[in-house]
């Protein structure tokens, strides 16, 4: 049976601020990266989030991020391979806690926004990123793009990686995600995700701005929790997936 892990990002409301419907996503997705306080969460919101997937039976990753709440993660900072190192290593430790204290186990890691994206074309930062995830358990699966420095540091430090593509974001011929700040960036349409997901599932392609197709391999898809329209695309996903034969299941199971 064709299988795949359906994440999405968690835990990012902060202080009196709520973002994100996570009970609604977590009936619909298999595994749930967990902010850990620098890119946004706080310990009470890591705490209930980690409560909530334990009894949703969603296995639990961490979402390490740029200490830069007011970008929400999403700008790049000048950050060396050992500050790199350091805030991972922080912010996993963190969520290990608290996912230890409810009885529970960490699955996987997978960096959020600028940090995903400047480690997997940055090789130190991609090694300091493994490395961390090593030191707190061999057994976790490093999540990143296809092909990235992500991918292939994980897999140098022994760790078992999964490659990531997204259902709510649109792709270039180059394989890269289009820009947030050019139109056409997000999908909104849950049939458009729909399609999108079904395809590289079943043929192994994603389509790309301009026409034509890019051979894309995966083994998570990701549907970003912060989206107005993230709870509709998860459910509609979700529920094609299945209709069609497709086994969602979180990775490393």
């Amino acid at each position: 049976m064709r299988r795949i892990d359906l994440n999405c990002d968690m835990g990012e409301s902060f202080g009196a601020y709520r973002f994100g419907l996570d009970e609604e996503l977590l009936d619909c997705i298999s595994s749930a990266n967990v902010a850990c306080g620098f890119h946004a969460g706080d310990p009470g919101v890591m705490r209930r989030t980690v409560h909530l997937c334990l009894s949703k039976g969603v296995a639990i990753g961490a979402h390490p991020g740029l200490p830069d709440l007011a970008g929400f993660g999403r700008r790049e900072l000048a950050v060396s391979a050992d500050e790199t190192y350091e805030l991972t290593l922080y912010q996993l430790g963190a969520l290990h806690a608290f996912v230890r204290a409810e009885g529970g186990s960490m699955r996987h890691v997978k960096p959020h926004g600028a940090l995903y994206h400047m480690a997997s074309v940055r090789p130190e930062l991609a090694d300091a990123i493994a490395l961390a995830a090593l030191r707190v358990s061999g057994e976790l699966v490093l999540l990143g793009p296809p092909g990235s420095e992500l991918l292939r540091a994980g897999r140098a430090h022994g760790l078992r990686v999964a490659a990531e593509a997204f259902a709510d974001r649109t792709y270039r011929p180059d394989g890269s995600l289009t820009p947030r700040t050019q139109p056409g960036a997000l999908l909104a349409d849950p049939a458009q995700a729909c399609e999108q997901v079904l395809r590289l599932v079943q043929d192994g392609t994603v389509p790309v701005e301009g026409g034509g197709a890019l051979p894309l391999e995966a083994d998570t898809v990701c549907i970003h929790g912060d989206g107005p329209h993230a709870a509709a695309i998860a459910r509609a996903v979700r529920d094609r997936l299945v209709r069609s034969g497709v086994s969602v299941r979180p990775v490393g199971s």
